[in-house]
């Protein structure tokens, strides 16, 4: 019989995949483990238990919907590092929950259920997931394709309000600076009967309008001016007011004289003519000696050369043949195929990503243009007006690439990356040079496609959910190929990802150095990857709780996320809570009583089946009665303790192999006979189902149990081909383990 002394001394990797049991050969192995549950991992390489999440608020008006995807989501709100807030959308309701900042304690601070016109607010249960946001200054912009873009307006120190986006008006309100888009076929002219009125008829040489009323209140640009549709009469005629008076701006130099002639040649494009239309005629120059009161006012077509020029007389004889006139203006209201409909209604979709970059607002992915990028104005983020394409004029890019890439994410970053259901895409930035309408272009770099899951910025990459929901990768720019890549980061754990909800990151956070990514599972677990570059540590691990986790935010070094559990009553309830690493029970709270009776009626109905902690002891499970917890028969003089759920821990290692002259013994009967664990600060721990008794240090059992740091034997018996070290505990107490040497008979 030989023995091998096998030690593990670190658990960089975390949790890998069932599959990667029999990769004896790869240093991942022996830096990893089978199962790493409720565990952190440090950056020293041993793994540490988290902290409980303490109950904070529970949503006691929100009843379990299981064919609801996302009941409640929450969503960080930071105006400065000591105003800051955790807002809770659910069913057309908003509650904002402020951040004392000197205490760090959570109050709600408002409750919204309309907007300040006085309607119910748009956002819908069904698809609060989906839901995309950007915040700027004192405004939170929220998308998606099923309603206008909402804000979320910061007025005071706790308060807010909501309200919709409008675009911003030309002066005098003669135009309204939003997208518009040709949605029309080729060929299909508008022809309005009059050039301005309240009430003029809209005619299309084939059916355009929708009948069921959504094209009511929907403005039409014909050429550079508005009309406002009031309603529809059937699907080719339409009623509407004319915003400003109907007029084509030509090109410049437009008008050609001949000499000796009255007649001006005027170049219109697609002009839609017929002889003896009349026109009027307006800020013109003299050309061609011709005087501009001359050429300006209402003059009749006396010939139509083609379908882009036209005559008309002036009022005397040019002296010379030349090309001018300056910018004229052509007051008509005559058929013509350039025309445009506003790209953002209940017709056609609103925006399902919004975003800030480079000091512009980014708009994209409506349900009729979803491969569409919008930019506002730089520096006015409520002007979408694309101008004569100036450097600080909107963008409208269309990504065409063969095929519909449907936009669901912006995220600012190196540069804005943009993801889309089928690919992954970005807007370059030049050395020096700002994104403008004359530079920008959008570049596709990988093709995996992103879930709705909000991408987040992580150590100078961007992490993104893999559509399918069993990936996590992260999009980074790689020097040495010039270009982005998206790296898978979850393979080694990709049973850990499944079907993602939502994700958030922190950094320097839960008394530790490292930075965590927490990917929240439908299936109600939460993956944490930890990354430390500089000591190569990158592992995932895996939270669960009594119940499940709906949500989850970060804010700072903060987590916060809502627990759904049954507190009692037999149903579900929504507990928003927060990782706390001095409570070591989830929805765990410190409550004062007398004599060993405790009120908990807060959270706690009766019947819930509650764990009890004071100070270093664990007194036992007890159930609510009455509201209350009582424990006098175990302490009858405890005055404070901790209430909550315990949950369970478990690292359970790879197989433990051992490499022989002869080769490796897997497969072959073993026994572990010894495991050394080398502690920290722990409290309860099993290995193998051999619990280590935590002593009283003195014979006064008043005195609280001192926790174990150092390295503790625990002897086990029985052969196994696949020997495992298995670390549980019995009482919901604190652990830390530094590593372990697992001795091996063979």
């Amino acid at each position: 019989m030989q023995k091998a002394r096998i030690p593990i001394t670190n658990f960089q990797y975390g949790e890998i995949s069932p599959s990667l049991v029999s990769r004896t050969d790869s240093p991942i192995y022996n830096s990893s483990a089978q199962s790493v549950k409720n565990f952190f991992i440090r950056t020293e390489g041993g793994v540490a238990k988290r902290g409980g999440f303490q109950a904070l608020h529970d949503f006691t008006a929100i009843t379990e919907n299981t064919a609801i995807r996302q009941q409640v989501r929450l969503i960080p709100f930071i105006f400065s590092d000591d105003e800051q807030y955790v807002i809770a959308f659910s069913n057309q309701k908003c509650e904002i929950f402020f951040i004392n900042p000197v205490t760090g304690a959570l109050t709600l601070a408002t409750t919204l259920t309309q907007d300040i016109d006085g309607n119910a607010l748009q956002w819908d249960h069904l698809y609060l997931h989906e839901m995309t946001y950007a915040q700027g200054g004192d405004i939170l912009f929220l998308c998606h394709n099923t309603f206008m873009c909402q804000q979320i307006i910061r007025t005071g120190l706790n308060s807010f309000q909501v309200e919709q986006f409008n675009f911003q008006l030309q002066a005098g309100g003669a135009k309204i600076f939003q997208p518009y888009y040709h949605f029309h076929p080729t060929g299909m002219t508008l022809d309005p009967s009059a050039s301005t009125g309240n009430s003029i008829t809209i005619t299309t040489s084939a059916p355009y309008f929708d009948t069921s009323g959504k094209h009511v209140g929907i403005s039409l640009l014909y050429h550079g001016s508005e009309i406002f549709i009031t309603s529809v009469q059937s699907t080719t005629q339409a009623t509407g007011r004319v915003v400003s008076e109907l007029f084509v701006e030509l090109d410049p130099s437009a008008i050609r004289t001949t000499d000796g002639s009255a007649n001006l040649e005027i170049t219109h494009v697609n002009h839609g003519m017929i002889v003896g239309d009349s026109i009027t005629i307006r800020n013109a120059t003299a050309v061609g000696g011709i005087a501009q009161g001359q050429i300006n006012g209402t003059r009749s077509i006396t010939t139509v050369i083609d379908e882009n020029r036209y005559i008309v007389s002036a009022g005397s004889n040019a002296n010379t043949s030349e090309d001018g006139g300056g910018f004229i203006q052509i007051v008509t209201h005559a058929p013509t195929t350039e025309w445009m409909e506003q790209s953002y209604s209940e017709l056609r979709g609103y925006p399902a990503a919004v975003g800030f970059h480079e000091n512009r607002l980014w708009f994209g992915g409506t349900l009729s243009q979803p491969d569409t990028v919008w930019a506002s104005k730089s520096g006015l983020f409520y002007n979408f007006d694309i101008g004569d394409g100036s450097d600080d004029d909107s963008l409208e890019i269309v990504m065409s690439i063969g095929e519909v890439a449907t936009i669901r994410h912006f995220v600012s970053n190196r540069d804005i990356h943009i993801f889309t259901a089928g690919s992954e895409f970005f807007i370059p930035t030049f050395e020096n040079q700002p994104i403008t309408p004359t530079n920008a272009r959008v570049k596709r770099q990988t093709s995996f496609g992103s879930t709705f899951v909000r991408p987040q910025p992580f150590y100078g990459a961007t992490i993104f959910g893999q559509i399918g929901g069993k990936m996590i990768r992260q999009f980074v720019f790689d020097d040495s190929e010039q270009a982005y890549k998206a790296d898978p980061i979850s393979l080694l754990s990709s049973h850990l990802i499944s079907d993602p909800v939502q994700m958030c990151v922190i950094s320097g956070a839960v008394n530790t150095a490292e930075s965590f990514v927490f990917v929240q599972n439908f299936t109600g677990e939460i993956a944490v990857y930890n990354l430390n570059r500089i000591e190569g540590v990158a592992g995932w691990t895996r939270f669960e709780t009594n119940g499940s986790f709906h949500s989850v935010t970060a804010i700072g070094n903060r987590v916060f996320a809502i627990i759904k559990t049954n507190l009692g009553s037999g149903t579900n309830s929504f507990v928003l809570s927060e990782l706390n690493q001095n409570v070591s029970l989830d929805l765990g709270n410190l409550y004062t009583g007398t004599a060993g009776v405790f009120t908990v009626s807060n959270y706690f109905e009766d019947g819930a089946e509650v764990d009890v902690i004071s100070a270093t002891d664990y007194l036992g499970k007890f159930t609510v009665s009455g509201g209350q917890v009582d424990v006098s028969s175990v302490d009858s003089s405890l005055t404070s303790c901790q209430v909550g759920f315990g949950f369970d821990v478990e690292l359970k290692t790879n197989p433990i192999d051992v490499n022989t002259s002869v080769g490796p013994e897997t497969g072959q009967p073993r026994s572990l006979g010894r495991v050394i664990l080398d502690l920290s600060e722990t409290l309860s721990v099993s290995v193998n189902n051999k619990k280590l008794i935590i002593r009283k240090v003195n014979n006064d059992f008043s005195q609280p149990r001192q926790a174990v740091t150092g390295k503790r034997e625990f002897y086990l018996l029985g052969y196994n081909k696949d020997p495992q070290v298995t670390i549980t505990q019995t009482a919901p107490m604190f652990i830390q383990v530094n590593g372990l040497v697992a001795e091996v008979s063979f």
